[in-house]
């Protein structure tokens, strides 16, 4: 009986659940506005205005981790987020998605992503999200939000 008792202990513990890891709350958004055709390009004025809104949209979820690309324009769009919440910052290559998909799924908290126009719809479909259209070279602005198990993706425009 006592063997019969022990294996059956066993059995359950077996069946005991390691807790889900938290998923990260994810913010998915394309560099801001550039003038189109110039290789590397710096934000335009009017795209320097909109990264000092993203750390305004952002204030009520501030990011724990920043990732970007290594060019300036995704630099500079991620900088008025970076200096106000301190958020540590991690450089991705845009050419890895499935890398920097790893990078975001083992943060923490919330995690802002600032890719460029060929490389949204992949990052935000490889987090489970709903893969949004091709964007165009005007799609600037838009930011996707992911959360909670089921990826519910949210796509909304800076005001």
């Amino acid at each position: 009986m006592r063997a019969l008792l022990a294996l059956l202990m066993l059995a359950l513990a077996g069946c005991a659940t390691v807790p889900a890891r938290p998923v990260p709350n994810i913010y998915v958004m394309r560099h801001l506005n550039t003038v189109e055709g110039v290789p590397n390009a710096q934000l335009t004025a009017e795209g320097l205005r909109n990264a000092d809104k993203v750390a305004d949209w952002l204030a009520k979820d501030p990011p724990t981790v920043v990732l970007v690309s290594d060019t300036d324009r995704a630099r500079a769009t991620a900088a008025p987020t970076i200096a106000r919440f301190k958020p540590a910052v991690l450089t991705y290559d845009p050419k890895d998605t499935p890398a920097l998909v790893a990078q975001v799924l083992a943060s923490t908290g919330t995690v802002l992503v600032v890719g460029h126009s060929n490389t949204v719809p992949d990052i935000v479909a490889g987090l489970g999200g709903t893969r949004p259209a091709p964007l165009v070279h005007a799609d600037f602005g838009d930011i996707w939000h992911i959360s909670g198990p089921q990826r519910t993706t949210v796509r909304s425009k800076l005001p």
